[in-house]
C-alpha cells in the first residue's frame, strides 16, 4: 500500500479548515499539487474521502470515520518528532547513571542538582552499587555513564575521566591511631579492621597495598555498604579503611578520619561509557559537567 503521510497531512488538514485554499497556505503547497495528494489518498485507499465542487469542500460518511485515526496518527507523529527534537538538543531526557556508593552520597547529587537547575525537564535514574557492578551495567547499556574504582582494563569499555581519591582510616574519638604521626601500614596491621566485601573497589585496593607490603589485615568483620562499616567502628568492633570524600564518615559526630601515608591507599576512579556508543545528547552534557566537578574535587584533594 503506497500510503504516505503528506497525503494523510493533506487530508486532516482540508477537512479541518475545510477549503483547499486555506488548507493549501497552512501546508505551504499550491493547490494542485494538494489536489494531488488528495487524488492519490483516495486512489490508495480505493474510496472517496470528500466530496468537493467549485463552492464547497465536504468529506463523505467514510472520510468522515477515518478523519478521527488519521488524526490520532499525525499528533502522535508531531509529537514524536517533537519529542526527538528535544531530546537531540538535550532539553530533555533521562540520564542513567551507576556508580560507586561512596560517589552517589558525595559529589554525585550536588552535580545533579547544578546540572537540573539549568535542565529543569531531565530526569536521572541513578543505580549506587559496588564496582564490578557498575561495569556489567555499563557494558550492558543499562546505564549510560558509570563511575568505577580501580583500574578498567576492558576493550568495552572507554574511560573518559580518570582521577583519584585517597582512602582514610576511620576510627572512634580518643582511638591511639589519632594521635600518631602518621598513620602507616605498619600499624594499620596491629589494629582490628572493618573491611569491605571483596567485590568492593575499596577491598581490592586495600587487599593489594597489604600484599604488597608483605603484611596481612586483621580481619573483625567485612562490610558490603559504608554505612554498616562506619556503624561496625562506632559499635568498637574495628577501624575501617573508606575514600576520604565518603559522605557516611560526617554523618557520625564520635568519629574522625585520617588519610593513610601510603600510595598503595589512593584508589583510581574512573568515569566510563560503553566503546562504541553515542550517548544520548543529555547524557553527553552531564559527562562533560561530571568531568568539571571530578577534575575540581581532584584537585582540591591534591593542595
Amino acid at each position: 500500500m503506497d500510503l504516505n503521510l503528506r497525503q494523510v497531512r493533506a487530508f486532516v488538514t482540508v477537512a479541518q479548515t475545510g477549503s483547499f485554499t486555506r488548507a493549501a497556505a497552512l501546508l505551504n503547497l499550491s493547490q494542485p499539487a494538494l489536489t494531488v495528494q488528495i487524488r492519490r489518498l483516495e486512489e490508495t485507499l480505493e474510496a472517496r474521502l470528500i466530496d468537493r465542487d467549485s463552492r464547497n469542500v465536504g468529506l463523505t460518511r467514510l472520510g468522515r470515520d477515518l478523519l478521527p485515526g488519521f488524526r490520532r496518527v499525525i499528533d502522535d507523529l508531531d509529537a514524536v518528532v517533537f519529542d526527538t527534537r528535544e531530546r537531540a538538543a538535550g532539553r530533555t531526557g533521562i540520564v542513567r547513571v551507576a556508580t560507586l556508593p561512596s560517589f552517589a552520597a558525595s559529589l554525585l547529587p550536588d552535580v545533579i542538582a547544578a546540572f537540573r537547575a539549568d535542565h529543569p525537564r531531565v530526569a536521572f535514574q541513578v543505580r549506587d552499587v559496588i564496582a564490578q557492578r557498575v561495569l556489567d551495567l555499563v557494558r550492558d547499556e543499562v546505564v549510560d555513564l558509570g563511575i568505577i574504582g580501580g583500574a578498567v582494563a576492558d576493550p568495552a569499555i572507554d574511560v573518559i575521566h580518570a582521577m583519584s581519591d585517597a582512602l582514610h582510616v576511620v576510627y572512634p574519638v580518643g582511638h591511639p591511631i589519632g594521635t600518631v604521626s602518621q598513620v602507616t601500614i605498619e600499624i594499620l596491621s596491629t589494629v582490628p579492621l572493618v573491611l569491605m566485601d571483596e567485590a568492593t573497589s575499596v577491598r581490592t585496593l586495600v587487599d593489594a597495598a597489604f600484599l604488597a607490603a608483605g603484611r596481612r589485615p586483621v580481619a573483625a568483620c567485612e562490610a558490603t555498604y559504608m554505612m554498616t562499616a562506619v556503624g561496625m567502628v562506632r559499635a568498637g568492633l574495628g577501624l575501617t579503611i573508606l575514600p576520604g570524600s565518603a559522605r557516611e564518615i560526617q554523618a557520625e559526630p564520635d568519629l574522625r578520619s585520617r588519610p593513610i601515608a601510603d600510595p598503595g591507599f589512593e584508589r583510581p576512579v574512573s568515569l566510563i561509557k560503553k566503546a562504541g556508543r553515542t550517548m544520548p545528547a543529555v547524557s553527553e552534557q552531564f559527562s562533560a559537567a561530571l568531568q568539571e566537578a571530578m577534575a575540581v574535587s581532584d584537585e582540591g584533594r591534591r593542595i
